[in-house]
């Protein structure tokens, strides 16, 4: 496995762990991000067989554990960084004994100052420009070594580790653009067209990666390893449906190709797409059949996103039970989308259409489904509005623009 070539000066390494913004993490720990890391270092310490591993970030002045096995992620001056030594060595560094090591023998995490390091190894986390930002380091308290195919193990995760960062670094632009650029239809879905191989390609990788070694034989069903694959997938699983729910939200005022289109149809290819989670919610879905204009591919994911929303925010004491029908008032036609789920109150309505806000912390989702559907809405010379649906549950018509179309054309 081969490791990214050292380049540029500290100046331009520091501001590209700027950009990145990684050690704002020993302060807020919480979700899918960090438990990757954390999964991925607890791997790497398995794999070379050692207590304890972590996520080494070097500053100006500065080391950061970002994520640690065995260990609580602190913090220590660069002055005391074993791995600021080598980190920008451009290759992976094994030290059998730190005590025989002139670099390492008076360093304070060997001398029992601050730790009893003994074995240590660790390999450079690098970015596609040739940055070291820091390390993945594993070690132990007693000398020991590694095979080859344990270092080639460390560097492979090291790879897995700079995916996460890169994904987590593009997530974060493009939630920015979003909430910040006011810009045309035509450039938003140029954006999202050309962010979309650049969060994909890192969450192939994890994906595959994680795969590949379940696939294993040598790995018992119960051991830690396979526990830790199995998190990472499902980790980068959801990670995968945020991203789309992100590039939805960007391509949501793309330029669009109306034509009519019949309502059950679209319904019945979103029910096949959601067929699991509403064979699981035991939902029931109601359509009535009417050709109205619209973008075929838009007006899937809008009903897409309000299905798996009635299907998220369902009602704790009855099946969800969905009712979809269509108006057509002079000059425009309206969706109208009715559930029996928990609802939402008045006075968060509005607050409901803003990207990334979500009302129910403990119910899965990115806060983008009625945001996204709302520019849908829009895009179409519309708007979305929502109500109570009587009986309890939410109403959510939507609004499209445009002259009427002959309702015998698609039946």
């Amino acid at each position: 496995m081969s490791i990214d070539v050292i380049r540029g000066t500290e100046e331009q390494r520091l501001a590209a762990l700027q950009e990145y913004s990684l050690t704002q993490g020993l302060t807020d720990r919480e979700g899918t991000y960090y438990e990757n890391l954390d999964n991925l270092v607890a791997l790497a310490a398995e794999v070379c067989g050692v207590p304890y591993g972590v996520i080494n970030i070097i500053t100006a002045d500065e080391q950061h554990q970002i994520a640690a096995r065995g260990i609580s992620a602190s913090a220590c001056s660069r002055e005391d960084s074993m791995c600021a030594v080598v980190f920008r060595y451009g290759q992976t560094i094994t030290v059998e004994d730190c005590l025989e090591d002139p670099r390492f023998r008076d360093n304070p995490f060997v001398t029992g100052e601050i730790a009893n390091v003994r074995f240590y190894a660790s390999t450079p986390l690098v970015t596609g420009e040739g940055h070291p930002l820091g390390t993945l380091c594993v070690f132990d308290e007693v000398p020991r070594s590694i095979s080859e195919q344990q270092t080639r193990s460390l560097e492979t995760l090291a790879h897995q580790i700079m995916d996460i960062l890169n994904l987590q670094l593009r997530t974060r632009q493009l939630s920015t653009a979003l909430q910040e650029l006011n810009r045309s239809n035509e450039l938003l879905a140029e954006f999202a067209g050309r962010v979309s191989h650049d969060l994909q390609g890192p969450l192939t990788s994890i994906q595959g990666f994680a795969e590949l070694v379940q696939g294993e034989p040598a790995i018992p069903p119960e051991s830690e390893t396979r526990i830790y694959l199995e998190r990472i997938g499902a980790s980068a699983r959801r990670m995968a449906s945020m991203i789309g729910d992100l590039l939805d939200f960007a391509r949501s005022n793309g330029a669009l190709r109306v034509q009519p289109v019949s309502l059950a149809r679209a319904v019945s290819a979103v029910q096949e797409d959601l067929a699991p989670a509403i064979a699981a919610a035991g939902a029931h879905v109601e359509v009535q059949d009417f050709v109205g204009e619209a973008d075929p591919s838009q007006l899937h994911a809008l009903l897409q996103n309000l299905l798996q929303n009635s299907l998220n925010y369902r009602h704790p004491d009855r099946s969800p039970s969905i009712r979809i029908s269509a108006t057509r008032p002079a000059g425009s036609w309206c969706l109208e989308f009715a559930d029996n789920g928990i609802g939402i109150a008045p006075e968060n309505r509005q607050r409901a259409l803003e990207p990334l806000v979500r009302l129910e912390s403990d119910v899965a989702g990115t806060g983008l489904g009625l945001a996204t559907c709302n520019r849908i809405a829009q895009a179409h010379g519309g708007h979305l509005e929502l109500d109570e649906t009587d009986g309890g549950g939410l109403t959510v018509r939507v609004w499209f623009g445009g002259d009427g179309v002959d309702q015998a054309e698609l039946l």
